[in-house]
């Protein structure tokens, strides 16, 4: 007796819920096999279309995963599982990993903005959080910055993308700037001849824009002289101190006289 019903519940079973779990086996494959299609095509657009090479993996891994977990739970809803606890679970372990990761998560929204937005790439110089440097590498979560005293910096990509970003190189020239005092007695003229020949004998300046040098300011005891020119991004800091010795020398050697102290 125990056999006949057995076989008589599992066909009553068979006949109410059969066509349903058969449905949700040929959803199930179904999906599985349309998901693998996904992702070869997702795979080809994001070559095609340029996608930064440390996007790739996450983007195809993150709707991949996300397709397999909306499939999975339409198939339970189709043969009637129930997902209240199922769903509560989940809920509270996303509400207590999203409060102990918050600041990965930050730092992981900033790399895939800077990924995308491109505000700088891969050997630019930039100055960011007080840094200055090459850009060496960018991480999802990082970036590196190589210092011109040959320090390896890293900046997390959250406090780097919401803060002020000064990209040196992406004009392609840097202009530079600095100024000196001459003393009231000193001939102006020849003072702007002297630094305009050690313009010309200076390596790394740029012909164009033309450098610029002249009076900014008439103080009590002197004049300020500001000095403008061109150089490439990467010879900046060589140019500036190349150009100051030898004003510096034409200076003295040509008798200028600086303004006395205090």
């Amino acid at each position: 007796m125990k056999l006949e019903e057995f076989y008589q519940q599992f066909h009553v079973w068979l006949i109410h819920r059969g066509p349903t779990y058969a449905q949700g086996l040929i959803l199930f494959f179904g999906g599985l096999w349309l998901i693998r299609f996904l992702r070869s095509r997702l795979k080809i657009r994001m070559s095609q279309r340029k996608v930064h090479s440390s996007l790739q993996p996450f983007f195809l891994s993150l709707t991949i995963t996300s397709l397999y977990v909306l499939l999975v739970i339409t198939v339970m809803n189709i043969i009637g599982f129930q997902l209240t606890i199922f769903t509560t679970i989940i809920g509270a372990f996303s509400v207590a990993a999203g409060l102990a990761l918050s600041g990965t998560f930050q730092n992981f929204a900033g790399g895939v903005l800077i990924l995308l937005l491109k505000p700088f790439e891969i050997d630019d110089s930039i100055v960011a959080q007080g840094q200055d440097g090459k850009v060496t590498s960018i991480q999802i979560f990082y970036t590196v910055l190589l210092t011109a005293d040959n320090k390896t910096v890293i900046i997390p990509n959250g406090k780097l993308f919401n803060e002020v970003i000064v990209n040196v190189t992406r004009e392609g020239k840097r202009r530079l700037d600095f100024e000196i005092k001459i003393a009231y007695a000193n001939d102006l003229d020849k003072v702007k001849a002297i630094i305009n020949k050690a313009i010309a004998n200076t390596d790394y300046l740029l012909p164009t824009p033309a450098a610029r040098v002249g009076v900014v300011s008439m103080e009590v005891d002197s004049v300020r002289i500001t000095i403008n020119v061109w150089v490439d991004p990467g010879n900046f800091l060589t140019a500036k101190i190349d150009l100051q010795e030898k004003i510096f020398k034409e200076f003295s050697a040509n008798g200028v006289n600086f303004p006395k102290a205090g």
